[in-house]
């Protein structure tokens, strides 16, 4: 079960250091996107200093989220990117393939946080 836990958090924190890392060097092409997407696009875009700040919040937490000491930190740092990115494809993009992935991706890093509760009982009390 260890293995299994490993490589799934190796996989979640892989797929967020790539998506960070193709913030700044675009390498990956961009599927079509509708008229809306591109509105919304073009308003994060405009915003210079957004998507640089995605981009290193998906590195790091990414990066955070491999190491077991450090995956409870990284967990609570990729999760408001990964609600954006549920709330984009629940709403913006209602593919069966971006849903599915989104629904997979929220799910492991939800797990993390359970799985790591204890870390975070002084933050609450």
């Amino acid at each position: 079960m260890k293995i299994v836990k490993f490589i799934l958090c190796l996989l979640f924190a892989l797929t967020f250091i790539n998506a960070g890392l193709n913030k700044f060097f675009q390498y990956a092409p961009m599927p079509k996107m509708t008229d809306e997407q591109m509105k919304i696009y073009a308003a994060f875009t405009e915003i210079g200093w957004l998507m640089p700040l995605v981009g290193v919040v998906e590195i790091v937490g990414g990066i955070l989220f491999i190491f077991p000491k450090t995956r409870a930190l990284g967990a609570i740092v990729i999760l408001p990117v990964m609600a954006g990115v549920f709330l984009q494809n629940v709403y913006r993009d209602p593919s069966q393939m971006g849903i599915g992935m989104a629904v997979v991706l929220l799910l492991i890093n939800l797990w993390a946080i359970l799985d790591n509760k204890e870390k975070y009982k002084s933050l609450i009390s």
